[in-house]
């Protein structure tokens, strides 16, 4: 009798874990009514040259797969999934040379008047001292001037060509199911002048909903010092840094400058911290409003993160989509738990 209890209890487990799995292997369901969706692209490093190595400054071609994968569903889905507004978190090349910047740029050239978007600025897409001369060469300013929904980018320091301006800080403005929104899109440990042109855009458009997107905000609360502490480190908004030397400021200091002093930021977006592939932190600013920290970077492999608003419901829905597989990102998958990768957020949207 016990054999037989135990072979039921075993076979139910079984059979709940095929549903479950059934269920994330599952295409994605179409958006409905009174919702939209706002895509974020996570990190973008997967290069290659002749689809078997890293990419190099040699002469092979350079492709990225994944890239290629999200840009085409996105495009694919721009209804079906009422996306209003694509964010990519940086870190678009893995080295910043040309090769990939030209990749980078046939891929996002794919959603370039279909749908508004924005664009960060990672570690890996800079020099360590901020230099972004590549990414404004290869996504300058004048790419966005014409539409409607581009607001301006910051303009940059005159005594340092080539740091922070040129779409290198951005800002777009979009209105989607009866939301108006603000996106700032804000380079990796952006310095103090980038952060007083964005202090000074949130309070001008106070009554639009704010979200900012960067490439360093949560992970490993301190520096690991070796290469198991990526995972193992207690992990919040990171105290460290890596760009923009002494002038960049670590993503506590960012919050401590800029989040925390809006009533209307909703959302900080970011990726950088590959291993530990997600993370939720919700925090309360300085007017008791609830600032959502949300990272997304899976190892620059098949998942990106689609938002999906709905206002009426004071709603949105964490999802997290493999685009090369065709599926949801289930709990095995990552560092994390699915609590991290599928879930929802209550918080007042209209």
């Amino acid at each position: 009798m016990l054999n037989r209890t135990l072979f039921l209890l075993f076979a139910g487990v079984l059979f709940q874990q095929a549903l479950l799995s059934a269920a994330f292997a599952a295409p994605l369901p179409p958006a409905t009514d009174g919702t939209f969706s706002v895509v974020v692209i996570p990190d973008t490093q997967r290069y290659r040259s002749n689809a078997t190595q890293a990419a190099a400054d040699g002469t092979e071609e350079v492709t990225n797969a994944v890239f290629a994968a999200h840009v085409q569903w996105i495009t694919e889905n721009l209804d079906t999934q009422r996306i209003a507004f694509v964010s990519h978190v940086g870190d678009i090349v893995d080295k910043n040379i040309d090769a990939q910047w030209a990749v980078a740029q046939r891929h996002m050239n794919a959603l370039h008047g279909k749908v508004p978007y924005g664009i960060v600025v990672g570690n890996h897409d800079m020099t360590g001292a901020g230099d972004s001369s590549l990414f404004q060469k290869y996504f300058p300013e004048k790419q966005f001037v014409d539409f409607p929904w581009y607001g301006g980018a910051f303009a940059g320091d005159e005594t340092r060509p080539g740091h922070s301006g040129n779409n290198a800080n951005s800002y777009q403005l979009i209105a989607a199911e009866g939301m108006d929104l603000i996106l700032l899109h804000l380079e990796c440990n952006a310095p103090d002048n980038v952060v007083a042109w964005a202090n000074a855009l949130l309070t001008a458009h106070a009554n639009r909903k704010a979200i900012i997107s960067t490439h360093m905000d949560l992970g490993p609360l301190d520096k690991p010092k070796e290469s198991k502490g990526y995972i193992e480190d207690p992990k919040g908004r990171m105290r460290w840094k890596k760009c923009h030397g002494e002038r960049g400021n670590t993503p506590e200091q960012l919050w401590e400058k800029l989040y925390s002093k809006h009533a209307n930021l909703l959302m900080v977006c970011s990726g950088d911290q590959s291993r530990t592939s997600a993370l939720y932190l919700p925090r309360k600013g300085d007017h008791g409003n609830v600032v959502h920290g949300l990272l997304s970077d899976y190892t620059s492999s098949g998942p990106l993160r689609i938002y999906r608003f709905t206002p009426a419901n004071d709603t949105i829905e964490v999802i997290t989509y493999d685009t090369t597989k065709g599926e949801l990102v289930d709990e095995s998958s990552y560092v994390k738990g699915r609590e991290n990768h599928q879930f929802v957020i209550e918080v007042a949207l209209p």
